[in-house]
């Protein structure tokens, strides 16, 4: 487990780099120099007196730097989902195997539970860290000391109840990243509305172009903000959904698979 920790952990710190690396190069090498062109397009038409609709252009929507540290934090929060999508994944295949090797009619005796603990234990070091086989050497585990089977029905109950709640918990990060996406959208409200007030001597003169530029900061980044964390939310849902039907599934299994067959002689 403690290596499992350690290995999301760097993922997370690796997957936060090379999203601040590439998205930065995206933004410094196709966005802010195309925006930059069309802005100085538009300047030059106002210039010269044209009359003409300015279009909606979506890099000029995305240049700022809000929209670019928003699009970073989404696509590192995507890169930690897609990490325990593929776990859980990993996981929920080891519900496809017959890990407990008892067919319809046989009976599982206490004195049975170590024969039965040892394919468990036999299974490779990242697996044996899985959910379904702690699950099950903990309910036979129990079985072989207490020979109760209400107390084997509890422990496994007690550890899909342990491991939801951890699930959950791992999940912070990226409620922190769905929360801190629109408020760094709503900065760049706040500093787009603060130049544009301080522009606005320049309106009252009658050149306008200074202060719909800053509100264009304004509006654009909460926007960008909004768009991406509603995406990134659905997407956590759906993480979240994925690991609730694992722990789901993991106690139905135990339930079926071992439990009801547990007897002990009177």
């Amino acid at each position: 487990m403690k290596r499992t920790l350690a290995v999301e952990f760097f993922f997370q710190i690796l997957a936060l780099i090379l999203a601040v690396i590439v998205i930065h190069s995206v933004y410094a090498t196709v966005v802010r120099p195309n925006a930059e062109a069309i802005i100085l397009s538009q300047h030059a038409r106002i210039a010269a007196g044209e009359d003409f609709i300015a279009e909606r252009s979506l890099y000029v929507v995305l240049k700022d730097y809000e929209q670019e540290t928003c699009f970073i934090l989404f696509f590192w929060a995507m890169a930690i989902m897609g990490f325990k999508s593929v776990g859980a994944h990993k996981e929920r295949a080891l519900l496809q195997e017959e890990l407990i090797p008892v067919t319809e009619g046989m009976s599982i005796l206490p004195e049975d539970s170590r024969n039965y603990t040892r394919p468990l234990q036999a299974l490779p070091e990242e697996s044996q860290g899985f959910l379904l086989p702690r699950a099950l050497t903990a309910a036979l585990q129990r079985f072989g000391s207490t020979r109760n089977v209400q107390d084997v029905s509890e422990a496994v109950k007690s550890i899909c109840e342990s491991e939801n709640a951890r699930l959950d918990s791992e999940l912070s990060m990226i409620r922190y990243i769905a929360w801190a996406i629109p408020s760094i959208g709503f900065i760049g409200t706040v500093r787009g509305i603060g130049a544009a007030l301080g522009q606005a001597h320049q309106a009252v003169q009658g050149n306008i172009a200074p202060v719909t530029e800053s509100l264009g900061v304004a509006f654009n980044s909460t926007f960008v903000a909004l768009v991406l964390s509603i995406i990134l939310m659905f997407f956590m849902h759906q993480v979240q959904l994925l690991q609730e039907r694992l722990v789901l599934d993991t106690h139905t299994y135990a339930d079926a698979r071992l439990i009801r067959h547990m007897q002990v002689r009177s």
